[in-house]
């Protein structure tokens, strides 16, 4: 199995066990392949933190720090404390064992906690991905580092902290059709032990980091020069710096779909770079409009979301759903998640603008309805 087939192995994993959670889950591989980091926006209870834990357990051989800020978390809480032995020779050494220095994959959860105390610091180490304390210098093993919180911060010093983090996402609470599927994936995982599920190791990830940089961007310079110029126009700040590093988040989508070169699809990253929720629209509604237009082969799934559904696509889930619904060892739950997947499906058809092909697919859904009646 290649690096890339096993990394999308590790994100389906995560998804099946957190539904409604495709894009975010897609987000955080994007950021672990450009090694750059992500920050989630979210109210409490919308699992950002049993997310991250989900994908960082399936990271095997390395490290994970996880860390709930408060306004007073002191250095040695993440950091670790300085060695009494080398202390007491005059020397400021930190013990970093099992601190966040030493972490592959690095999650602070309510990030804007951060106090003066640490912040410089953090910025650092999210930056630069290296850590300066005193006189010791030490480059950081650290694959990606995620935030998260409840809420964007009003203070300019932990802008700043917000302005590290590349990708930016909003985590909500799942759509109330598909809470039942939520309830069981949520129950299977809670019984699911972490030998059954796919991973990878820190070698291979970096070895994916080392591939994104061969990605030929070439194909898409023109159109992202050209949006950059556009989202300026709008009013969405994107500096200098910040373009360059999305150019590492559009190399990860390609690489992610088995690409050498970039297409108008992985334009799609660029929906999360807001700085306030204001643009999150705005930036979904200029990007949207540009991937419809793009007929490329392997596009990046997240991409086509807000695509008119593909008829073909849809009339295999009805055929697949009504393979599923004569099967005869289904529990009522599993019955209930295909009722809400044919609802869903019922929806999209209705976006279908060829006349025959709806009215084929809708005909599909229709029988597939009549059959559950008469089943129960």
């Amino acid at each position: 199995m290649n690096t890339v087939k096993k990394l999308n192995s590790v994100l389906d994993s995560v998804k099946a066990s957190f539904i409604g959670k495709d894009e975010i889950i897609d987000l955080l591989g994007i950021s672990l392949v450009a090694r750059e980091n992500a920050f989630l926006l979210g109210p409490p209870g919308t699992a950002k933190s049993a997310i991250i834990r989900s994908l960082s357990d399936s990271i095997k051989g390395g490290k994970n720090f996880e860390y709930l800020l408060t306004r007073f978390t002191e250095p040695n809480e993440i950091f670790g404390p300085f060695d009494i032995r080398k202390l007491k020779e005059g020397e400021l050494v930190t013990n970093t064992e099992g601190m966040m220095p030493e972490a592959a994959m690095v999650f602070f959860d309510e990030i804007f906690n951060a106090n003066s105390a640490i912040l410089n610091s953090l910025l650092m180490a999210l930056n630069e991905k290296i850590f300066r304390r005193g006189r010791e210098t030490k480059k950081l093993p650290a694959l990606m580092f995620v935030g998260a919180s409840n809420v964007l911060p009003e203070d300019e010093a932990l802008n700043a902290l917000l302005d590290r983090f590349l990708i930016r996402v909003r985590c909500d609470y799942v759509d109330t059709d598909v809470l039942e599927e939520v309830l069981i994936a949520g129950w299977k995982l809670e019984t699911t032990t972490a030998s059954e599920k796919p991973s990878i190791t820190p070698d291979e990830i970096l070895q994916l980091q080392h591939e994104s940089k061969k990605v030929d961007l070439l194909p898409i310079r023109k159109q992202y020069v050209d949006l950059i110029h556009n989202l300026r126009n709008t009013g969405v700040n994107i500096s200098d710096r910040r373009a360059v590093k999305v150019q590492n988040l559009m190399a990860a989508s390609a690489l992610m779909c088995n690409r050498t070169a970039a297409n108008v699809s992985d334009l799609w990253v660029l929906k999360y770079i807001w700085d306030t929720e204001e643009q999150i629209e705005i930036l979904a509604g200029i990007i949207d409009t540009i991937i419809e237009k793009d007929d490329s082969p392997q596009a990046h799934p997240q991409a086509l979301f807000n695509k008119v559904p593909n008829a073909e696509e849809l009339i295999k889930e009805v055929t697949h759903l009504t393979d599923r619904w004569q099967a005869t060892d289904l529990s009522f739950e599993e019955q209930n998640v295909i009722k809400d997947k044919l609802r869903y499906v019922q929806n999209r058809s209705n976006w279908i603008k060829n006349k025959e092909h709806k009215q084929h697919i809708q005909q599909a859904i229709e029988s597939l309805w009549q059959l559950i009646l008469k089943t129960i």
